[in-house]
């Protein structure tokens, strides 16, 4: 993502057109992932708010990125724990308190059809099975593309845990989608669109 490292590089020394490309480009994405957690949009709105005013105020201080998607969610998903937690009080971890509901963009495609086919109600009843913290960690992996290490770093897991989780959510699936096109199927929806929104 050459790209990426470019205009971040320029929004850290404080070109005007990198803030805004980022800002743009990324605030949408930011506020309906935020939703997956959080139904609060006036509370979602103020998290990407802070988080963009934290970047600009410390931009000379960042450090570098090939991946502003990815350092974003990182950053965001971590202040939108904290402002969980500061809502309602209780002594959970960011992962108790980040229960979200992963919606993937296959499953909003067959959303928005009139009539679903058997085979994907089938893939949605499966999906709709799995915990929240399996379909996320799915999301990361397959919509995101996202590396192990990654995942790591925006889940807060252990890398062993990452790889025994998605194993652990891909084996569920193939067990509830029985037959084994049913499970090609699901996958060929990651194949399809890799952005979940």
């Amino acid at each position: 993502m050459k790209e990426d490292k470019q205009i971040w590089d320029d929004f850290r020394k404080g070109e005007d057109y990198a803030l805004s490309h980022i800002y743009f480009q990324y605030t949408p994405f930011l506020f309906c992932y935020g939703r997956k957690f959080s139904q609060d949009e006036e509370m979602i709105k103020d998290v990407i708010q802070d988080l963009f005013f934290y970047l600009i105020s410390t931009r000379e201080s960042l450090g570098t990125t090939d991946n502003i998607r990815f350092y974003l969610m990182a950053s965001f998903r971590r202040r939108l724990a904290d402002a969980i937690k500061q809502k309602a009080p209780l002594s959970y971890s960011d992962n108790e308190v980040l229960k979200a509901e992963i919606i993937y963009s296959a499953e909003h495609e067959l959303i928005d059809k009139e009539e679903l086919s058997h085979r994907e109600q089938t893939v949605k009843k499966a999906l709709a099975k799995l915990s929240p913290k399996q379909r996320e960690i799915l999301f990361y992996k397959f919509s995101c593309n996202f590396d192990y290490d990654q995942i790591c770093e925006i889940m807060q897991i252990q890398y062993d845990s990452a790889r025994k989780q998605v194993s652990r959510a891909l084996k569920g699936l193939k067990e509830i989608l029985v037959s084994s096109d049913m499970f090609v199927l699901f996958l060929s929806f990651f194949q399809k669109d890799k952005v979940m929104f």
